[in-house]
């Protein structure tokens, strides 16, 4: 049977959709319901709220890196056993990749997926004119079930009467409801979002059963349930048929991966692929812990190595016991913060050294790099087929020499190797066509600031697996 659904999406960025989505995630939580929450879009944060409040994995769901029988796949997958699916959008109902299709929006996952659209606004100083906002969402994409509408920053009753009065009488679409603005409830954010739910500022707080009161307070949450049933799609016939199993029976290899509360950017199905290939999973802490023993493999995922300089550089002990490890010949993958540790170190007002296998050092911008990426194996990396993956880039580090000037790291083509130190295995294509060479590769360490979706090719973590076994 087709799991009932709502996708919760917003007008645009920073419009309350997620302060929304993880108080009905809680409230329906609360009533006794299974919630399976889903993110659409690269995001490694709010999927942190999502399992907090529901008590489930929260998985990414994403139209440009993944196609569709792919999202559906894992959206099957994870629904087992749950009652209610409910599936956070990404920036604007209709913003994705590029500026003239919808890959990579919450529109088209919400058309895959056939699910109903609940379209979140921000009401405030709007009266009559909120009904022309949400004419102009609800005519754009015909085929999109847009089923109702929140209002967010709602000023009193009355002034939620006027946008239901002007709704009713120019399109039919329901309001749900309205959030007050004077009852705000916030989480705390830094430079690559919202802290995660696990840093201790937040989850001491209350903040999740605070947000279940404000919607069930302020919003028709049987109406929701009945809108969820609205738009049922239809399961995915191929996943039986291809749900994974590991590859051989061999025993498992060992890949230490980096978790803590700097190293905790990684997406669920990439670890779930690699255990499906073959893997165990040991989980370890740079901040506090040894290098687990008998590894055949690393993986450091991104995070904040920036907020945990010192206490990255103090544990010398895992520093110099990775470095070894990288100088053995042994896998190591690192993306983005992972790059970061495996650099140098960090420059700030003070210099943090790290594991100094790369040969260069990091320093935090004031500019975020972000986007979308092709990713195309060009180098002979054992771990990774000479093929194609997607992926995405968010960050605010540089690269920097030791006095923290920029390099220019990014070469044209794979010859210009930095200082001949390292080779570049990536030719990343973004969504302007404009190319550069990275992936960076010492020993058998491949290092870049792309989180890859192991999803978008999956052989990438059979890959990984087998060339961690051959150590």
């Amino acid at each position: 049977m087709p799991i009932p659904t709502l996708v919760i999406a917003g007008t645009h960025s920073g419009v309350g959709k997620t302060s929304i989505a993880i108080g009905l995630m809680r409230a329906f939580s609360n009533r006794g319901l299974r919630v399976q929450p889903f993110k659409v879009g690269p995001d490694f944060i709010d999927p942190s709220h999502h399992q907090r409040a529901t008590g489930r994995v929260s998985h990414n769901l994403d139209g440009w890196m993944l196609n569709q029988d792919q999202n559906r796949q894992i959206f099957d997958q994870a629904c087992q056993g749950a009652d209610l699916a409910i599936v956070e959008g990404v920036m604007g109902l209709f913003d994705g990749y590029g500026a003239e299709s919808e890959a990579g929006s919450t529109a088209e996952m919400a058309k895959w997926l056939g699910a109903s659209v609940i379209l979140v606004i921000n009401a405030r100083a709007l009266g009559r004119s909120a009904a022309a906002l949400i004419s102009g969402y609800y005519q754009f994409e015909p085929d999109l079930t847009l089923a109702g509408v929140i209002c967010n920053q709602i000023g009193s009753a009355s002034h939620l009467e006027r946008i239901c009065s002007a709704v009713k009488h120019s399109i039919q679409v329901p309001v749900l409801g309205g959030i007050p603005r004077t009852e705000p409830v916030r989480i705390p954010e830094r430079h690559l979002g919202l802290w995660r739910a696990t840093e201790h500022e937040v989850a001491e707080t209350d903040y999740l059963d605070a947000l279940a009161k404000l919607v069930t307070d302020n919003l028709d949450l049987e109406e929701l349930i009945k809108l969820a049933q609205v738009g049922q799609g239809t399961p995915s016939a191929r996943w039986a048929a291809n749900s994974s199993v590991p590859l051989t029976h061999s025993p498992k290899v060992r890949i230490g991966i980096a978790q803590d509360q700097a190293f905790c950017f990684y997406y669920a199905v990439n670890l779930s692929l690699l255990e499906q290939a073959g893997a165990e999973l040991v989980p370890f802490s740079p901040l506090t812990d040894a290098l687990p023993e008998n590894l055949d493999g690393l993986y450091i995922g991104g995070g904040y190595p920036e907020l945990y300089g010192q206490q990255l550089s103090e544990n010398e002990g895992v520093r110099d016991a990775i470095a070894n490890f990288c100088r053995s010949g042994r896998p190591v993958y690192a993306e983005c913060g992972g790059l970061m540790y495996l650099s140098q170190g960090l420059l700030t007002q003070q210099t943090y050294p790290f594991v100094g296998i790369l040969p260069f050092w990091t320093k935090m911008g004031k500019r975020v790099k972000l986007g979308y990426r092709q990713v195309d194996m060009v180098g002979s990396y054992g771990g990774f087929p000479q093929q194609s993956a997607r992926g995405h880039r968010f960050h605010y580090s540089d690269i920097v020499d030791a006095q923290g000037n920029l390099l220019e790291i990014y070469p044209m083509s794979p010859e210009q190797n930095y200082k001949k130190q390292l080779q570049f295995n990536y030719k990343l294509t973004g969504w302007n066509n404009y190319q550069i060479f990275e992936g960076y590769q010492v020993c058998n360490v491949l290092a870049s600031y792309v989180h890859l979706h192991f999803g978008s090719n999956p052989t990438f973590a059979q890959q990984f697996v087998q060339f961690c076994r051959a150590f």
